[in-house]
This record gives structure tokens, C-alpha cells and sequence, in this order.
């Protein structure tokens, strides 16, 4: 016992950390989802395919039209493929100049800054900013230009990541997002997330959960809606040591950006370095490669400098991981033999108890099994006693009843023959003998037995029936307590087992009597040899 207690205390001891069933649960889900994102891409793909054959179908390469086809295949590529983004955003702006269209013109160099951006060009993407008039232009188009000026000071700020220049970068963001706040709808989804946003930069943390929180329980979210909310939020709580929460909303946001085949993403790179922290080195290992994939795909320069700054470490931490994982086998494998052969020892040494135990149990039950044959044999030699005792003084006090009564009677009918003699009434006297009706004191007898009989053993007739089917129960008729067969076997149970005794009282011969036997035999359901003893059984009350 005290090795199996040493072995469980050493597994405790070099397992690695790891997280809670509902965190393991959802990183199954992310690994599934990473295995399906072909599927996804695939999706992205056809409709691509379907937006590049709409150009191919149009005649007129400088119309609205075509202009919205460009857009739209922006849209799919915006966080998808930076270079097809970049080349039809220039296509866009082509088209508006062409088209001599400053709204739409504005527009594609929005959406070039923001592929600048991306991509991690962050001196290119300012001087872009900086050549962008915005006079004219929409509200919803200003508001897109004050964004992605907030979000380039915000990126700088996260890569300069210092207490000097931060801060700085962080308060221009804010105002350029103040810009962008004052245009949009409040209520909508992109004055919620940037104004959390800049809760979040400002230090306005629970403001900033409360309108990351309400955004994620909205069910209109796109996907990619939903991974930069989440991604977003779980910057926070990373930021208050709330780790589980944090490696939850991340796996939320790499399974969305998976799902809506967004390449563009740091959800998978911070989740990685949030496992690899925590010890989780195999599922760490498996994000940062979906990260640093993701990264190649698009064309991310910052996004490759970041893997490239942990994937090192991982890397080395999965070798030392396997490693260790050796040396745990090696001393699983000297620990499970110690065990087996222990296991061996006591199982013969466990078979030898067994087998003297069992032989004790043997002894031990033939002795229980004499010790309860013999207190049944007291049992029912005492229930015998018992009923012996009940029968004996019923029938002496009905003998000394019945015979009282006969020589009161004898008595009187002395008396009146001794009268009649006395004065020669012979007619009187062959009268009075003539009178007397032997049948009817026979059945006097047999009822004052019968009476006195079902007195001892009120259930006799009915325990007399069970030991045959329905149909051959016997049926008493009216004022009859028993028949010739009952009385029979009620003789038997009172003791009387003399066959000639029985036909004596009953006043029939010993062939009628065994007939009636045998034949009341024949009808039961138990075995005729078996018949008496079970009538023995029926007790008093």
C-alpha cells in the first residue's frame, strides 16, 4: 500500500501544470476547428472565385460597378492575403481616378493605409495617412480615416511598448478615435468597441469589460466581429493576472478568426504565449504554428518578428518536454515492475490466504449448516410439543364434556326404565328403547369433533385446498364443517396415523379408508409420499 501511495504522489509531482475542464475542453474545440480550417479557406476561396468572374464578365473596366467588385474583393482579402488586398485596393483607387470620384478615391487609400498597417510598414502607412484629404468625404468614410489613424498610434504604442513613448502615442490614438466616436451611431458596433478601446489604453478597465462584455452577448456579431472583441478583452484580464479568462477569450477569438479564414490575427500568437506561460507546452506549440502559418499566409512582417520571438522558446521547451517525458517513462516502467512484481508476491501469497479461508468458511458453514438442522429439529419438535399440548387439553376437556353429558343421559334413562319396570310399562320400556337413535349420536360425535378439531386448527381446509389445483378443492356443503376425506386427515394431524385406528373411529373398514386415502393422494399436486408430512405442518393457532 505504501508503494502504490509513493507511486501516485511522484505522478502528482512531474505532471505539468495544466488548466480547468472547461478551458481543456474548449482547446479540444480549438484543435478540431484547426484541423477544419482548409474547409473554411476553401469557402473563402469559391467566393473569390465567383467575385473574379464577375470582372471577367464586365465590359466596362472604369464603372461602379467594377469599382464594387474591386471593393469587394478588398473585403475578402483585407485580412485574408495582404498582397491581393494591397493590389485591389490599388485597383480601387485607379478606378476613382479615372472615374475623377475624391469620395471613392479616399476610400481605397483608407483601405491601402489600413494594408500598411497590417503589414507592419508603419513609416509607409503614416506618410499615406498624411497624403489623404478628407475634405468633401462622407461621414462614415471620415470616421474609417480617424480609426485607422487611431489604430496606427495604438500598434505603435504596442510595439514601441516603453513608458516614454507609449503613453504619447496612446493620447494621440485617443483623440483620433474621439474624431471617429463623434461620427458614429452610439450603439453601434464600432462606437461600442472603439470607445472600449480607448477605456482600455486609458486605464478605464471596468468601463472597458462592460462594453466588451455587452458586445460579446449580442448575436449579431460577424466572426471577425467577435475575435477582435474577444481578443480585445482579453488583453485585460491578462493585464489583471485573470489568465483562465483570458485563455478562454482568446481560444474564442482564434476559433472565430479560423472560422471567417482571418489571417491577419494576434488572438493565436497570444494564446500560445499565454499556454506556453502556464506550462502547456503541447497546445502552445500548436497555436504558435497556426499563428506563425497564418502569418506567412498574409504577408504579416510584425506578426513573423513576434513567432519569431517565442517560437524559439516553445520549441525548446517542447524538446526538454520530450526529454523529460523519456526519463518519466524510464522510471514509469522501473516503478510498474517493482509494482508487478509486488502485485505477483501478494496475489500467490493473497491465493494461499484465499484458499485456507476457504477451507475455515467450509468448516465453518458445515458446522452452521448441522448447528441450523439440529435448532430446526428443536424448532419443530417444539412445535409438535406445542401442539401436542393444545390438542391434548382441548380433547380432555371435550372427553370429560362429552362423556359427562353421555352418563348424565345413561343416568335419566335408568332412572326412567327403572320407573317403567317398576310398574310393568313394558310397551313404555320398548318404546322408550326403540327411541334412541344411535345414527344421530354417531353424528353428534363426529360434529363435536369436527367443532372441537377446527377449533385447534381454524385454516385447516384452507391449507387443505392448497395442496391441489382449483378444481379439485373440496367444497364443504351448508352446515358442514368436514367431510369424510377432512376428517380423515384431520385425524392423521391429531396424531391417529394407525390406519386400523382411524377406521375403528370412523366406523368404515381399513380397505375404505386407504381407498379414500389414495385416491385424495392421487388428486394433489405434491408427491404422495410427500402428502402426510405436509399435512403434519399445518399448525395451531
Amino acid at each position: 500500500m505504501k508503494q502504490l501511495l509513493y507511486f501516485f504522489c511522484l505522478l502528482a509531482c512531474v505532471l505539468p501544470g495544466c488548466t480547468g475542464p472547461e478551458t481543456n475542453k474548449m482547446l479540444a474545440e480549438l484543435t478540431e476547428t484547426i484541423q477544419k480550417a482548409p474547409v473554411y479557406d476553401s469557402t473563402k476561396n469559391k467566393r473569390i472565385a465567383t467575385l473574379r468572374q464577375q470582372l471577367g464578365n464586365s465590359n466596362n473596366e472604369h464603372s461602379d460597378a467594377i469599382f464594387d467588385v474591386y471593393n469587394n474583393l478588398y473585403e475578402e482579402y483585407k485580412v485574408f492575403n495582404y498582397d491581393s488586398a494591397f493590389l485591389y485596393a490599388h485597383k480601387m483607387k485607379d478606378v476613382a481616378v479615372l472615374m475623377n470620384d475624391h469620395p471613392r478615391g479616399v476610400r481605397a487609400d483608407i483601405q491601402l493605409c489600413f494594408g500598411l498597417l497590417s503589414s507592419g510598414m508603419f513609416k509607409e502607412t503614416l506618410d499615406a495617412l498624411n497624403r489623404i484629404d478628407i475634405s468633401g468625404v462622407s461621414d462614415s468614410i471620415k470616421a474609417e480615416y480617424y480609426s485607422v489613424m487611431g489604430r496606427y498610434y495604438y500598434d505603435l504604442g504596442d510595439y514601441a511598448n516603453d513608458k516614454i513613448h507609449t503613453p504619447v502615442y496612446d493620447s494621440s490614438a485617443g483623440k483620433y478615435i474621439d474624431s471617429a466616436l463623434v461620427l458614429w451611431k452610439p450603439g453601434s458596433y464600432q462606437f461600442d468597441y472603439f470607445k472600449g478601446l480607448k477605456d482600455l489604453k486609458s486605464g478605464n478597465s471596468n468601463d472597458a469589460i462592460r462594453l466588451f462584455q455587452n458586445l460579446l452577448a449580442q448575436q449579431t456579431l460577424t466572426p471577425h466581429q467577435l475575435a477582435i472583441t474577444a481578443s480585445t478583452l482579453s488583453d485585460i484580464y491578462v493585464q489583471q493576472g485573470q489568465t483562465e479568462k483570458a485563455i478562454n477569450l482568446l481560444v474564442r477569438a482564434t476559433i472565430a478568426d479560423i472560422q471567417s479564414s482571418t489571417k491577419e490575427t494576434s488572438a493565436a500568437f497570444n494564446l500560445a504565449n499565454l499556454l506556453y506561460k502556464k506550462g502547456d507546452v503541447k497546445n502552445a506549440f500548436v497555436c504558435i504554428n497556426k499563428a506563425i502559418t497564418d502569418a506567412v499566409f498574409y504577408g504579416a512582417r510584425q506578426r513573423k518578428v513576434q513567432v519569431s520571438t517565442i517560437l524559439p522558446l516553445i520549441e525548446s521547451e517542447k524538446l526538454n518536454l520530450v526529454e523529460s517525458q523519456k526519463q518519466q517513462l524510464v522510471l514509469y516502467a522501473v516503478l510498474v515492475t517493482v509494482l508487478l512484481i509486488a502485485v505477483v508476491g501478494l496475489t500467490v501469497v493473497i491465493f494461499r490466504q484465499i484458499k485456507k479461508l476457504k477451507i475455515a468458511q467450509k468448516t465453518i458453514s458445515e458446522a452452521h449448516l448441522k448447528e441450523r438442522e439440529i435448532n430446526q429439529r428443536l424448532s419443530d419438535f417444539n412445535q409438535l410439543l406445542s401442539d401436542s399440548n393444545k390438542i391434548k387439553e382441548e380433547y380432555i376437556g371435550y372427553f370429560f364434556g362429552t362423556n359427562s353429558a353421555f352418563f348424565s343421559r345413561i343416568e335419566k334413562f335408568k332412572k326412567n326404565l327403572e320407573q317403567k319396570i317398576a310398574y310393568r310399562k313394558i310397551d313404555d320400556i320398548i318404546a322408550a328403547v326403540n327411541n334412541i337413535n344411535l345414527k344421530k349420536e354417531k353424528e353428534e360425535l363426529l360434529k363435536n369433533f369436527d367443532t372441537v378439531f377446527l377449533k385447534l386448527f381454524p385454516n385447516f381446509v384452507t391449507e387443505f385446498n392448497a395442496l391441489f389445483a382449483e378444481h379439485d378443492w373440496i367444497r364443504l356443503k351448508e352446515n358442514e364443517l368436514l367431510n369424510t376425506d377432512l376428517r380423515i386427515f384431520a385425524l392423521i394431524r391429531m396424531g391417529v396415523h394407525d390406519t386400523d385406528k382411524i377406521a375403528e373411529i370412523l366406523e368404515y373398514s381399513v380397505h375404505t379408508i386407504n381407498t379414500y386415502k389414495t385416491k385424495v393422494k392421487n388428486k394433489s399436486t405434491i408427491p404422495n409420499e410427500e402428502f402426510e408430512k405436509r399435512i403434519m405442518k399445518i399448525r395451531t393457532v
